[in-house]
């Protein structure tokens, strides 16, 4: 398989779940740079369908459908859900988020570690 890289959408296989932990198949976002971690993991942050509620908090990223990012209908990033996995969870990639949806993810994350 070849290794995922930062922006990309990969559908991931979040099973088995614990608890209120993102779960089932579902797409998400590749956010570690290629420079940091020694395992065979990625730092994703999940997808979800949008909705409008999700507007008000700071957290989540719209990402609305294009060819590029290959989503078919409105999603958002959670960034509250951030995780690393291992690599053999990334079933298939279906593509590439903008630079700048990628850096606004990644602050959000950052909103959520308090940075």
């Amino acid at each position: 398989m070849a290794k995922a890289t930062r922006g990309e959408v990969w559908e991931v296989e979040f099973r088995p779940a614990v608890g209120s932990e993102i779960q089932k198949l579902r797409p998400a976002v590749v956010m570690n740079v290629p420079e940091v971690g020694r395992l065979p993991l990625c730092i994703v942050v999940p997808i979800t369908e949008w909705k409008t509620t999700f507007a008000q908090f700071s957290w989540f990223v719209r990402l609305p459908p294009a060819s590029q990012n290959g989503l078919g209908k409105e999603s958002g990033a959670d960034a509250f859900q951030v995780k690393s996995v291992s690599e053999s969870r990334l079933v298939r990639k279906l593509g590439q988020i903008t630079e700048a949806q990628t850096s606004e993810i990644a602050s959000a994350i950052a909103l959520c570690i308090g940075y």
